[in-house]
């Protein structure tokens, strides 16, 4: 929040909320849409606050500004924000769906009825509510008894205002700390960013501030340092060298480095109670770990370790009679690589196959399960995403879970009912697209798999790394200690793929064949300089060329796959206009979090929610929306779940996504936007993960120049792990498994 500006041409403007176009919960940045007295029409403001909500009043002052896209609007240098008093302000609000019951329709009768004396009503004259037309015994009831469960939740309303945060994340704050969140919020205003999601360190910082905390405090340098490592985990890493975390933090906290930061580690580290933090060394640097991360990746180490003591709990099996008898058994001929593999995994107790598209996998995997399966061996299959499980299924011709379901999720203790003392019943686990497995992750995984039982893991190492931190299939097999095969060989119905075969190509460096094919094809490439041409480009192709001449359904069968979110042809701008282009957003429709959602769009999940069972990474659409009741349902692959209109936070559009999130799908036809406006993104590993991502079709539309980019760079970022290190460590006097195929 600034200060007051000094400059002589300084003006002021007060009004009402009606829109947020744009808000940025980290740098404070938005643009509203305020209803000011005296205009007709509605001004745009930008400026800075911490969080803003429809029905909220703003004071401001700054200067006007004509911007050559935008027109005219009024650029802020000072924004307060205030809770509704008036009864227009109040109307928005409780139209926002937070008291089910009562939406628009119902939030303009009651205002109208009641005016400013609306809360008090509802609170302390609830019998009152029946003179309102329309609003029966049951309708009543069901005001009275949300109003009454909203309790708790007006309270922590209360204390965000006092403290110049809205209400949009009230119900997720909530749902974290029950009856004790203005206690905890406090207390430590610091929890805010570490465990409510969407809400930054600048804002919980701003709290503090109001607080009276100090700069210096301790809790706000450990919380820091905290928040610091947190942030490194979005880029994949399980901690972060000492030389690189502690400027991190002095830039975060904006603090002199008088030796602050390293009084707070070792304050963090010597607090054995309430420490988020630990020492290790990594490549023999000095580096600190979110606690919780470093010992999932001890566990791992520990776990398969004892995995690899032990011997396969199925009897000695000939390799050679099993061989022939599975390949009479599916009339298939097995490759000498994909035979050795079947050989070794035989005799394995962990046993991991690698590889890209057509060679065999899936081949060599159902060939195994088909021995194994005579002898009786029982076996689960598990996969990280519903998508990859699935098509697991479809395969094996088995019943394949995800891994959340497999390990049976237990939401009130936010962890899993299967572990060490509720193990697995199972004699081998197999485990597909290893290379979107997290760290947390698989270490509750290997916690629950019984002592006695087999591993075998199934992964394209050449893929991107997990969303999550870590580097697990990277960590297995740059540790040389676990039996690996990797297959190379493509066949040759897969070689008649330009999908197979360009994706080989860029995995090998080399630059994918973009002419345009004769004939049919599942591969092309559409020419495109610039992101504005880039960008009606894809929506041209996704709403008609592609439906029109292949058949494909827009929405359901083709997935925009782009490099990153931000951008003219990111993610959030595809989003925007491909759903103007398939589905613009009727009478029903609701706008929450910088985004409209409406019956029939398609979106995504982008966090785990084990109450409701629905993952990070979960597509599906929106069957219906009530407004009334503050509600709308989503139609995932297995089952529909309802969301209050203050949950959806954990929702967005999902026409288009990024790469990252697109980790162990598959879709009917992808389309992937290349261009240098995404220079910093175009790796290797992300193009041909977004092209494995294509069943029956891929279509790059870009730049060949982005393209050449992506394919020659090959570093990618290093993520900070140590579970390589912690696998050759204790495993020293093993020899070494990997199989060079």
């Amino acid at each position: 929040m600034n200060s007051e500006p000094q400059a002589a041409k300084r003006e002021y403007l007060n009004g009402l909320v009606e829109r947020i176009t744009y808000h940025n919960a980290e740098s404070g940045f938005c643009v509203l849409r305020v209803k000011v007295r005296g205009s007709r029409d509605l001004v745009t403001v930008t400026g800075e606050a911490a969080s803003v909500s429809p029905g909220e009043w703003i004071e401001s002052s700054g200067e006007w500004l004509n911007h050559q896209v935008h027109g005219l609007q009024f650029k802020a240098s000072f924004l307060r924000i205030s809770p509704p008093t008036s009864a227009e302000g109040i109307e928005k609000y409780l139209a926002s769906g937070m008291i089910l019951g009562i939406g628009p329709v119902y939030a303009g009768k009651l205002v109208k009825a009641f005016g400013e004396e609306v809360f008090d009503v509802i609170e302390r004259k609830p019998q009152r509510l029946r003179d309102v037309d329309g609003i029966g015994p049951v309708r009543a009831d069901r005001i009275i008894q949300a109003w009454q469960e909203q309790r708790e939740i007006r309270d922590i309303m209360m204390f965000l205002h006092r403290y110049g945060v809205s209400t949009a994340r009230a119900l997720r704050i909530f749902k974290t700390y029950g009856v004790d969140a203005v206690e905890r919020m406090t207390t430590d205003p610091y929890c805010l960013a570490r465990d409510i999601r969407g809400i930054g360190f600048k804002t919980a910082d701003v709290v503090a501030q109001k607080l009276n905390i100090d700069p210096r405090a301790m809790i706000r340098v450990r919380a820091g340092i905290a928040f610091a490592l947190s942030e490194g985990t979005n880029q994949g890493h399980c901690g972060l060298p000492r030389d690189e975390l502690v400027p991190a933090v002095r830039k975060l906290l904006e603090l002199e480095d008088d030796g602050l930061i390293e009084r707070a580690i070792v304050e963090e580290l010597e607090d054995r109670d309430k420490r988020q933090v630990v020492a290790d060394t990594l490549d023999n640097r000095d580096c600190l770990f979110l606690r919780h991360l470093h010992r999932a990746e001890a566990g791992i180490a520990e776990r398969l370790t004892a995995l690899l003591d032990g011997r396969p709990p199925w009897p000695e099996i000939d390799a050679e009679v099993a061989l022939s008898w599975v390949e009479k058994k599916t009339g298939l001929k097995l490759a000498d690589s994909q035979q050795e593999a079947v050989r070794q995994a035989l005799r394995s107790k962990v046993f991991v196959i690698t590889g890209g598209p057509g060679v065999g996998k899936t081949t060599v995997v159902n060939s195994i399960l088909r021995i194994l399966a005579a002898k009786r061996v029982v076996i689960e299959l598990c996969a990280p995403t519903g998508r990859a499980a699935r098509r697991m299924s479809e395969t094996t011709g088995r019943s394949a879970r995800t891994i959340h379901r497999l390990l049976e999720v237990d939401a009130r203790r936010s962890g899993f009912k299967r572990n060490e003392d509720n193990p697995f019943e199972c004699d081998l686990l197999v485990v597909d697209e290893l290379s979107m497995v997290d760290v947390s992750l698989m270490n509750s995984l290997l916690r629950a798999l019984p002592r006695q039982a087999a591993l075998l893991v199934v992964g394209d190492v050449d893929q991107l790394p997990s969303v999550g931190p870590g580097q697990v299939l990277g960590d297995l097999l740059a540790s040389r200690v676990v039996p690996v095969v990797r297959l190379t060989e493509v066949f040759r119905q897969a070689a008649r793929s330009r999908i197979v075969t360009n994706a080989h190509s860029i995995n090998q460096g080399k630059i994918p064949d973009l002419n345009r094919p004769e004939g049919e094809s599942d591969f092309y490439f559409w020419p495109a300089e610039d992101p504005e041409l880039a960008r009606a480009k894809i929506v041209e192709i996704v709403t008609r060329r592609m439906p029109d001449r292949f058949g494909l359904d827009p929405i359901q069968d083709i997935q925009v796959l782009c490099p990153m979110n931000r951008g003219g042809v990111g993610a959030h701008s595809l989003n925007r206009e491909l759903q103007a282009a398939l589905n613009p957003p009727g009478e029903k429709k609701i706008e929450r979090f910088g985004w409209v959602f409406a019956v029939n769009d398609k979106v995504m999940q982008i966090e785990n929610d084990y109450d409701k069972e629905v993952y990070n990474g979960d597509i599906g659409r929106i069957v219906d929306l009530d407004a009334e009741e503050g509600e709308l349902s989503v139609t995932f692959a297995e089952t529909t779940v309802p969301y209050r209109f203050g949950e959806l936070d954990a929702l967005v559009p999902a026409y288009a996504i990024t790469i990252h999130k697109s980790q162990g799908s598959e879709y009917p036809a992808v389309l992937i936007p290349v261009t240098t406006q995404h220079y910093l993104m175009l790796q290797r590993n992300l193009l041909y993960t977004g092209v494995t991502r294509g069943k029956r079709m891929v279509v790059l539309v870009g730049q060949r120049k982005a393209v050449a980019i992506a394919v020659r760079n090959a570093s990618g970022r290093r993520r900070y792990s140590k579970l390589r290190e912690r696998l050759t460590s204790v495993t020293t006097n093993r020899q070494p498994g990997a199989l060079p195929f």
